[in-house]
């Protein structure tokens, strides 16, 4: 089964000053039907990633590498191409709903528009479509919310808004940046039901971008994790959350609090993520890394490697794929920082 999104060896670099790429050799995959996570701190790469495979590239940088949807490669395509992707087969749902509206217009012609010059419908069809849209993302009052503007919508109505507009294109992939990010818990899990439900209707591929760990393995099949615009590790969720084999990954698990009920204390990664003007020599984890070994991990650079249990050892083609000289040694003392079970050091 060919996937609806495969990314190979992506690296994009600015044209300004900076000591390393933005990404570096990132590469991942999402098949039709499956919810696959991209996690880690903000600036690890994650929304650059998402955006490159809707040809939404800052000017002046380069970008080597593939991006495959479907049959049609996006690195390098024409403008007429990428457009024609955007319209009929990869929407994306941003972070923040207000700044992807246009607050001076009602919704019905945020929804309809791209319906009558994309699609060429009428305005009937048109508005006819959107209120089965709004309908399917939980909006009853459909006609009523046509009529408003933006600012009379509460965030997660807003939020529910923005996912019909991402679907008026019907598409094959659909890439969601932190969309839960600004609503609260109740809000976003009806948000999270509403996307599973409308990918297993519509067999759709879902990428989602999130710094939450707990929540990506609860919702994802797969769960790939960033740092510093490389793939540190990837495997399935229930893997991945149980048995984390990179310190940054049970790191991030164990900073963040445990709603089960339990008296775990948090343990934070140390130190900030690398900015674009720091290059380590070795594994650009090193300087946060408590298990870090002077004159291994910061002095050779560390390939993304199967753990041996079925991987491809390139993207974590169903498998666990790690970025860590230890890994192997670690395996133990990490289940023990990360996963619910252990207890802090």
């Amino acid at each position: 089964m060919r996937p609806l999104l495969e990314v190979r060896d992506l690296s994009l670099r600015l044209p300004a000053r900076a000591e390393r790429p933005i990404l570096d050799g990132v590469s991942l995959h999402v098949d039709p039907g499956e919810m696959v996570g991209l996690v880690g701190e903000s600036g690890s790469g994650k929304s650059v990633t998402a955006r490159i495979v809707l040809g939404l590239v800052p000017d002046g940088s380069q970008v080597e590498g593939s991006v495959r949807v479907g049959d049609r490669e996006v690195v390098g395509a024409s403008r007429a191409e990428i457009l024609q992707l955007r319209r009929s087969e990869v929407s994306m749902i941003f972070q923040d709903p207000r700044a992807g509206i246009n607050p001076i217009r009602r919704v019905g012609d945020f929804l309809t528009e791209s319906l009558r010059l994309n699609r060429k419908w009428t305005a009937a069809r048109a508005r006819a479509h959107a209120v089965e849209l709004l309908r399917a993302v939980g909006l009853d009052d459909a006609e009523r919310h046509l009529r408003q503007y933006p600012h009379e919508l509460s965030g997660g109505m807003l939020q529910r808004v923005m996912i019909a507009g991402a679907l008026t294109v019907e598409p094959k992939l659909l890439l969601c940046d932190e969309p839960t990010t600004a609503l609260d818990v109740t809000t976003q899990a009806e948000i999270l039901h509403i996307l599973k439900k409308l990918q297993a209707e519509r067999e759709m591929g879902l990428l989602f971008i999130t710094h939450d760990l707990d929540l990506a393995a609860a919702v994802c099949d797969r769960v790939y994790v960033m740092y510093a615009g490389q793939i540190v590790e990837s495997a399935p969720a229930v893997k991945l959350f149980g048995a984390p084999a990179h310190p940054y990954t049970a790191g991030l698990l164990a900073s963040t609090p445990d709603l089960s009920g339990g008296h775990r204390r948090l343990v934070p990664i140390k130190g900030a993520p690398l900015s674009l003007l720091e290059k380590p020599s070795g594994c650009s984890f090193t300087s946060r890394c408590a298990y870090a070994l002077e004159g291994v991990c910061d002095a050779e650079v560390p390939p993304l490697v199967d753990g041996g249990d079925g991987g491809d050892g390139g993207d974590g083609n169903g498998g666990h794929a790690v970025r860590c000289l230890r890994s192997a040694e670690l395996g133990p003392q990490l289940a023990t920082l990360g996963t619910r079970d252990g207890s802090a050091r």
